[in-house]
């Protein structure tokens, strides 16, 4: 419990400390915010010792189907 308000912590010190600063860049604002929110779910999910699934997997099974047509195309 302690590792997660300490990630709620700094996320906040993070936040208060950029924000001011990009007011006048709405767009960059949004991203920032964006990923600072992500960042912060994904770590505290790892803190609790939950399943955070790994992206490298969902690119593995994107392309081995064309790994297969591959090797089966050049033999």
């Amino acid at each position: 419990m302690w590792m997660v308000a300490g990630l709620l912590a700094a996320a906040g010190v993070c936040a208060a400390y950029e924000i001011p600063s990009l007011k006048a860049y709405k767009k960059d604002l949004w991203v920032f915010s964006l990923l600072l929110l992500l960042g912060t779910a994904l770590s505290i999910v790892a803190a609790l010792q939950g399943h955070i699934p790994n992206p490298l997997d969902w690119i593995a099974a994107i392309f081995k189907p064309a790994g297969y047509w591959m090797q089966n195309y050049f033999k």
